[in-house]
């Protein structure tokens, strides 16, 4: 795979169009915003969403969708997860019989509670998919700072043919089959970094994080199992790794959302603060359902969607959990 499309320009998008373009591939990047397109070809930067990073003069960008698939042998799928149905709507007409798309949004829709792979399954059920996930921000990856993350198909040789086109010295791909669970461990460690941010926030100590991240861990291998993944999954990058690093990150903008809650801001105030998407407060919601739906236990989860979409003041939603009967681990 030597010629990439990249569908989204966004801070991801954007960091992996340079992934793509120092592992030798041709790269065309699509972007709705006019604003972004131009600053990416003409001052080769995304000031939107990576300010202050330089990007490969190679990296070329447009908002005709169509110019950006014409020729890829494989499109990178790098939109807000709430949005990826619309989006794959939109390309299916666009798109080459048998195209492999790599997704690469971490999230659950919201409604109909699926995957994103899951999604693309039911828009685009000719094109071979894979999912990319792991501990990865995306301004170290643009900066080309070491990464690992997990490419994760059920075609085996699609996975491979992936990790050669993406996989450099300082973006290191590693293989999985476990579709569901590198997506599950994606969208949950959203939800349980905003409630690490929370802690943090309030000033509740390490000892608290280290106990969300913990317990946290846990409610993720129980819906991932009640969704047929496999539990080594989640010791992984897509599952502990990525968990970690968003629960700790002052980069993770699930966590500074938490931190902002903590600290008593507005929700929809911090939200205007942003241009980004925050994946994990409609994940939540999606999560929270989900595991109703499926009969797991998530209060975690379940605690930081009660906050973020049913008025619960963070005061109880902390009380409720440290208040929770104690059992075995």
């Amino acid at each position: 795979m030597k010629r990439l499309a990249v569908i989204g320009g966004g801070a991801w998008g954007t960091a992996l169009a340079s992934v793509a373009d120092r592992a030798g591939a041709r790269v065309m990047l699509w972007a709705r915003d006019p604003a972004v397109v131009d600053a990416i070809n003409e001052r080769h930067q995304n000031p939107l969403f990576l300010p202050g990073i330089a990007l490969a003069p190679a990296v070329a960008a447009t908002t005709d969708a169509a110019v950006a698939i014409a020729g890829a042998e494989a499109a990178l799928i790098v939109v807000p997860a709430q949005y990826l149905g619309g989006v794959l709507e939109f390309l299916a007409p666009l798109l080459p019989a048998g195209l492999p798309l790599l997704l690469c949004a971490k999230g659950i829709e919201t409604g109909s509670l699926r995957t994103m792979s899951e999604v693309a399954g039911a828009v685009v059920p000719e094109s071979p998919l894979a999912v990319l996930s792991g501990p990865s921000l995306a301004a170290e990856v643009a900066r080309g700072l070491p990464t690992a993350v997990t490419i994760a198909s059920r075609d085996a040789a699609l996975a491979r043919d992936l990790v050669a086109a993406l996989g450099t010295a300082r973006f290191r791909p590693y293989l999985s089959q476990d579709t569901l669970g590198v997506e599950i461990g994606g969208a949950v460690k959203n939800v349980l970094a905003i409630a690490c941010g929370v802690v943090e926030g309030r000033g509740m100590g390490d000892n608290a994080r280290a106990a969300l991240i913990t317990r946290g861990l846990a409610e993720m291998i129980r819906l991932g199992l009640a969704k047929g993944a496999d539990a080594e999954t989640f010791r992984g990058l897509s599952g502990l790794g990525d968990l970690v690093l968003t629960c700790t990150a002052a980069q993770s903008r699930n966590h500074r959302l938490g931190v902002a809650l903590g600290r008593g801001a507005d929700l929809a105030e911090t939200f205007a603060e942003t241009r980004a998407v925050v994946e994990g407060v409609a994940t939540a919601a999606a999560v929270a359902a989900l595991a109703r739906r499926l009969s797991v236990e998530m209060p975690i989860a379940d605690a930081v969607d009660a906050v973020l979409h049913r008025g619960m003041p963070i005061d109880m939603m902390i009380d409720g959990l440290l208040r929770r009967p104690y059992r075995s681990e």
